[in-house]
Parts: C-alpha cells; structure tokens; sequence
C-alpha cells in the first residue's frame, strides 16, 4: 500500500479529527491542514477542527487565514480530549513546536522537518522533501481527493513561501508539486496575499535588527528588541541577507517573555539548524534544516536578576551573539560595521 493509502486507513477509523498546526502558523502548516481536512473529509470523517498555538502574527499569514476562509482555532478554545484523533502536521513532537498538552499523544504525523518524531499511528517524515504541502500534493493526487479553488491556491502560495520564492534548496517535487495545482489556483488571490501589508510592529522590528546587526565575515546578527511580532524575526532575518557579502543571519527578540531565534544561511557549507542546535540547544528547543532554523529559550536561563528592558535585552544580547559566533568558529574574528 502507499503512504497516501495508509493515511485514507488510519482516518477511516476516525470518527473526529483535530489537525494540529504549529504554533504561530505559517502558510505550510496551514496549507497542510486544509489538505488533510480535505483527505478526512473524503474519508468520512464527521467533524475535523483546525487548531494552532500561539499567534497568527506575519501580515501574509493573517491575510491567508482572511482571504482563504481558513477556519482555524486557538487551542485553548477547544476541548482537544473530545476528538477522537489528533493530526500533527509540519511538526513531529509533542513537546518541540507546539502549545498542545503533552498528554495529548497524536494519531497521525506528516512533516518534512528533520529531528525526533513521535509515536503515532500513522508517521510520514520526509526529510528530504522541501515542504510538508508538496507530502500532501502527492496525498491528494493518489487518493483522488476533489482539488477545490481555495485548496490548490492555499498549496500553491504554501510551496512558494516555503521554498519556491527564496529557491532555498527546492526539490524538483516542490516544482512538480506547484504545477499540480496551478491549473486550479486563484492567481488573482496570490497576489492580494503577496500584496500584504507590513503591520507597524513588523517594521519597526526590522528597523531595530538593521540598526543593531554586528558582522563577522560572511555572518550577521541582530536583534529586533521586544516585540509581540514573532514573525518579525524570520523575516528580518531574510531582510539581512540582502547585504553584499553577507550568506548567513541570525536574529533574536524577546517575545512573551521568551527569546526568540530566526537563523537562515544561503552557504552551502553551513548547517544553521546544526549551528542553533551547538549554539543554544542546552538552553532551550532549537532546530530546523540546513538553510533555516529557529528555535525559543526561557528568558530566565539568561536573565534572572534583571527587570527593565534595556538590561534584558543587553544581557541576552552578549550571550546568543557570542554563542552564535562561537558555533561558526568566528569568535577570534573582529566585528564590521556595515
């Protein structure tokens, strides 16, 4: 039997399903989703929920959910133990990138991430795929699941946000993937969401890892300060990768109460989830692949005595940049100013 085969099994013994997305969602996990609610759906699954933790912050993601009608639910808003089956996609652990109760234990993963998975019924992790969308392309096709309008434009922006766009390593499915439902795409509604509006707090946090980036060699840091924007930091640290002779970023942030890590690397002989996890993975839960990773770190294991926010931030500051630093054996090195 395929994958896609096993998976039609395992839902057919559902009578509800939750889809658990990570927290603060990205069009990947969202996409995903909306694929598997669509699979569980054709399956006969009475009742499927879409659940996420933390926020729905970047501009795109907010216009996503908007435009697309994405009928998504804070976890705290649902009763988890009343579904019959819990669904991770684009995560793989209880305890590594999602808000959910670790008693509650999933009955299907699909993930594209590499690191530990969990146990569940049903596992599909493919390490060398770019994205967990291009996994539910293939579901779809060989299941023969109806490809509605909103679906195939949700897979489609999914693929380019996730790989196509930045051509961070696509594999050739990423490719095959997008031309498997742009027949069926809105194209009109991909550029509303392309047209997306940067929210105030977005800028403003980008403005504060421009001003604050420290270079050593090919590599830059940089932090965003606090900010209720989590998804500010990915982006700056895309942002930053735009200067000349610069192939690797960090930046960091308090949020929540939390600090924050976004890494990113176009050089090919640097792994940033390998770089995070050396750096800080003692400290908190980091990772992710070769060319992006992130990962978060209780404020408290840097920060215990100090209360404003300058202070906190210069105390997590010298540490994560002298880590980081440390990881890609730059730590001798002088700083630059650009």
């Amino acid at each position: 039997m395929s994958r896609a085969a096993d998976l039609a099994d395992v839902l057919a013994d559902c009578s509800s399903l939750v889809i658990v997305c990570h927290d603060n969602p990205d069009p990947d996990t969202l996409a995903s989703a909306l694929a598997l609610e669509a699979i569980a759906t054709d399956q006969d699954v009475a009742e499927t929920a879409i659940a996420y933790g933390g926020e729905i912050s970047h501009q795109q993601n907010r216009a996503f959910v908007n435009r697309l009608e994405v009928d998504v639910e804070p976890l705290e808003d649902l009763e988890i133990g009343e579904y019959d089956c819990i669904a991770f996609v684009d995560h793989s652990m209880p305890t590594a990138n999602t808000a959910l109760d670790v008693r509650f234990e999933p009955d299907v993963i699909v993930d594209h991430h590499p690191g530990e998975s969990g146990d569940a019924a049903f596992v599909d992790v493919r390490t060398d795929y770019g994205a967990t969308a291009t996994i539910f392309v293939e579901y779809l096709h060989e299941l023969e699941v109806p490809l509605t309008t909103r679906l195939a434009s949700a897979l489609l922006f999914a693929l380019h946000r996730e790989r196509l766009d930045f051509v961070r390593e696509p594999t050739q499915r990423e490719y095959e993937a997008a031309l498997a439902v742009y027949p069926e795409a809105d194209l009109e509604t991909l550029e509303q969401l392309y047209g997306s509006a940067f929210s105030p707090a977005t800028i403003d946090a980008i403005g504060r890892a421009i001003t604050s980036r420290e270079r050593r060699g090919s590599s830059v840091i940089a932090s965003v300060g606090r900010t209720v924007e989590t998804d500010a930091l990915p982006q700056a640290a895309d942002y930053l990768l735009n200067i000349e002779g610069v192939n690797t970023t960090l930046t960091y942030g308090i949020v929540d109460g939390t600090v924050r890590l976004s890494g990113r690397s176009i050089d090919p002989r640097i792994n940033i989830g390998d770089v995070l996890e050396e750096a800080y993975g003692e400290f908190g839960s980091v990772g992710g692949h070769h060319d992006m990773a992130g990962g978060r770190i209780g404020l408290g294991l840097f920060a215990d005595e100090a209360s404003d926010n300058e202070s906190v931030l210069a105390f997590v500051g010298t540490r994560v940049r002298r880590r980081f630093f440390e990881a890609l054996n730059l730590d001798s090195e002088r700083s630059s100013e650009e």
